[in-house]
């Protein structure tokens, strides 16, 4: 292990502690496999990660996510980890990983990795020496469950992929237990050394130095150890799943989202803070905003975490709204106190925004405008590579299918190739450079056109202004730290305030619509215009005029 390495504390603008900067920070979410391949085997790596660093850095965001790069037999692409200290060499090595940290940090790029705590691969050697037999030194380390006289699985959970969740194994006559695929078994947390085992792999990683962890599946970790039967959902909940998928049809009450991942994410709390880390969670739960606001209160347990609300197919302003106030409503509950949210639209499990919420005839302005709802929103934005390129979903035929969600519910969801497409960063060369072999996913013709190549050319491209927003977010505190306040207003706008002690309130109009739109608003009299944005539109004598996917921010007059 490396000694841990040295950790500038960002200085941070209005009410911000230096231990509070990651509420101002901007995360920028990296899926190695399609980043930049270096070594010409179709698949990216971390040496193509470290070669664009400088792009990313240039983007002026804070927090590089790395999805998984541990070693693992990739049945999920990665989240199926057979190792937790180590690289697999499809990505590279820990030696390519430490100089990827020695420059991200040169750049003054924090790394975040993520940890697949709560299933391993079934290669991993823990449940190898697992199934072996009931009375091995980690025959409890994953849940293993005797039959029901009939022969049955224990109980109805169901998994994400697909079917029960318990699948029979031969050599314990017992079924295990499997959120996800069949290939990925669960862990069992009541064990107490299974928790320690992933602290000390997540100490391994904070020792060579990563600045944090995104958490996936978090909810996940603990299950009911009566094995109850989940009951019928009262509507079907189709916000992380599709609507073919049966998991939709159960309110997950007894399978995750125990209360018992509260004292683990203390631990977890604890181990960041000797090492001045932070950990955002991935919330995948039913009721997923007030989650949200417990795993992340009173300062003990995670910094941040996010949900699939603002990844689902619904995209209007109210819809929006209600994300937010209902988070913020959570948040500001006594025992919820001080909950913080990350605001996410795209990330490498859901449709790509551009085609998600803009449609098939999504303009760049559209990505433009909701760029600047992100950075807008109280929360820590998360984006997602390639959406700063303004990137539509790529429509990929049946036969170039990698993803085992496609795979089992095509052709009514075609699973999650479609936003994990290579990134297209030359136009003039094969596969839009991304490699000079054959791409693990084909790069869609039309992305060329969007290439980074051509966008560094184009000063009104997405790519120049999402540098731009970013940097001039960065100069206005209100946005990262204030308050939040909503205005009622028609469809498609999105009306709010943001409220800092000590400045002057900012006003935010966002036009998500196609269309142009006059919004009379008698309190934007008491606001002059915020410049350097780069969106389009005005405010006069108390009406705000909006092109379609513009936008008007106001800073409030000195009185």
């Amino acid at each position: 292990m490396h000694p841990p390495a040295s950790r500038s504390t960002p200085q941070t603008s209005g009410s911000a502690t230096s231990t509070d900067w990651w509420r101002e920070a901007v995360i920028y979410q990296v899926y190695p496999r399609s980043f930049l391949d270096t070594n010409g085997d179709g698949v990216g790596d971390l040496p193509g990660i470290t070669a664009k660093l400088d792009y990313i850095a240039a983007l002026g965001v804070d927090i590089v996510w790395i999805s998984p790069f541990f070693t693992s037999p990739m049945r999920d692409f990665g989240y199926d980890v057979a190792d937790y200290c180590d690289v697999d060499p499809l990505f590279g090595n820990l030696a390519d990983f430490d100089a990827l940290l020695a420059r991200a940090h040169a750049l003054g790029l924090k790394i975040m990795i993520d940890q697949v705590l709560s299933h391993s691969s079934d290669q991993h050697p823990w449940f190898v020496e697992s199934r072996q037999s009931r009375d091995n030194p980690k025959a409890d380390w994953y849940v293993w469950v005797d039959p029901q006289p009939d022969g049955s699985a224990p109980n109805n959970w169901l998994s994400l992929f697909g079917g029960s969740a318990w699948q029979w194994d031969s050599r314990r006559r017992q079924y295990y237990f499997h959120n996800f695929l069949t290939s990925m078994p669960d862990m069992n947390f009541h064990q107490p050394e299974v928790q320690q085992a992933h602290l000390d792999n997540m100490r391994f990683w904070l020792e060579r130095g990563v600045d944090g962890f995104r958490l996936d599946a978090c909810i996940f970790n603990f299950h009911d150890q009566d094995l109850r039967n989940n009951p019928p959902a009262v509507k079907q909940n189709t916000v992380s799943v599709a609507e073919c998928n049966p998991y939709g049809m159960q309110a997950h009450v007894y399978d995750n989202t125990r209360p018992e991942n509260l004292v683990f994410f203390q631990k977890v709390r604890s181990l960041l803070n000797e090492y001045a880390a932070v950990a955002i969670g991935e919330v995948g739960s039913d009721d997923a905003l007030s989650v949200m606001a417990q795993y992340t209160a009173d300062g003990d347990k995670l910094q941040m975490a996010y949900s699939f609300n603002l990844l689902t197919n619904e995209k209007s302003a109210r819809h929006i709204r209600t994300q937010v106030e209902q988070f913020e409503a959570y948040a500001r509950q006594s025992k919820f106190s001080g909950g913080w949210a990350s605001w996410s639209v795209g990330n490498h499990d859901v449709n790509r925004v551009m085609t998600r919420w803009g449609g098939k005839d999504a303009t760049p302005a559209f990505a433009n405008v909701i760029l600047a709802m992100q950075l807008a929103l109280k929360g820590t934005p998360c984006l997602y590579q390639g959406d700063e390129l303004a990137l539509t979903e790529a429509d990929l035929p049946y036969e170039a299918l990698q993803d085992p969600v496609g795979l089992t519910f095509w052709p009514e969801s075609k699973g999650r190739d479609g936003c994990r497409t290579p990134m297209p960063w030359d136009a003039n060369l094969r596969h839009a450079g991304f490699t000079e072999g054959t791409p693990w996913l084909p790069v869609p013709p039309e992305h060329l056109l969007l290439a980074a190549s051509l966008q560094e050319q184009a000063p009104l491209s997405s790519l120049h202004f999402a540098r731009k927003i970013i940097a001039w977010r960065k100069t206005v505190a209100q946005l990262s730290l204030g308050e939040i306040v909503f205005f009622d207003a028609p469809e498609p706008l999105l009306v709010f305030r943001r409220d800092l002690v000590g400045m002057p309130s900012v006003l935010v109009v966002l036009n998500l619509g196609t269309e142009a739109s006059t919004f009379d608003f008698p309190e934007s009299l008491a606001y002059d215009d915020l410049q350097g944005h780069g969106l389009p539109g005005g405010a006069k004598q108390g009406v705000v005029n909006l092109p379609a996917y513009g936008a008007w921010f106001g800073i409030q007059k000195e009185v």
